[in-house]
């Protein structure tokens, strides 16, 4: 198996300044959502380890609920732009005011589709939250809420991102060298 530091570029976002940034976004949305009936949607899977530390760090009640979206596929490193739920949402969202949590946006096409699908549900509102936002590459127009880190535009993995379901446990975000990467056999 092949190590990270064989294909790593650099590191973008050290574990210190993630701790530190997710602080910061856990206080803001404690303050913007106080008194209100909070549900936070992890996007599965990349965004599970942001979520999970986000939640600790909200001071407020709130629910949490999941679902799962692909659009890249195993192996294939940039968005094919066709979205597929594969798992939706447990919760119903009616008048509930929504915080959807997401890795990366990069292209906003999985985002946007999914904010049109939660919107049909009539919750009282959808807020977005990414830890990473590479604003250079988008092709659709989204609004995002809350931004962890705006990072150029590298292919990036750790901290809950992988690269082949690989490297999510890292705790810093760092970028690939792919033409360094061997894909698993």
């Amino acid at each position: 198996m092949q190590d990270y530091t064989d294909f790593m570029d650099e590191v973008l976002v050290s574990e210190e300044a993630l701790k530190a940034r997710v602080a910061e976004l856990g206080a803001q949305i404690s303050r913007d959502y106080a008194g209100q009936d909070l549900l936070v949607v992890c996007l599965l899977r990349g965004a599970i380890t942001f979520t999970a530390d986000l939640t600790r760090q909200l001071t407020i009640q709130h629910e949490l609920d999941c679902m799962s979206l692909s659009s890249y596929g195993r192996g294939n490193y940039a968005s094919s732009g066709n979205v597929r739920v594969n798992l939706d949402l447990l919760t119903n969202i009616e008048g509930r005011h929504v915080l959807l949590v997401e890795d990366i946006v990069d292209s906003g096409r999985t985002l946007a589709h999914v904010l049109s699908m939660l919107r049909t549900r009539d919750p009282l509102s959808v807020r977005v939250c990414v830890l990473l936002d590479k604003k250079m590459r988008r092709e659709v127009p989204v609004q995002v809420d809350y931004i962890g880190f705006d990072v150029p535009d590298k292919y990036v993995f750790g901290y809950g991102i992988d690269i082949d379901e690989r490297f999510r446990h890292l705790p810093f975000i760092g970028s690939a060298d792919l033409s360094k990467y061997i894909r698993p056999a």
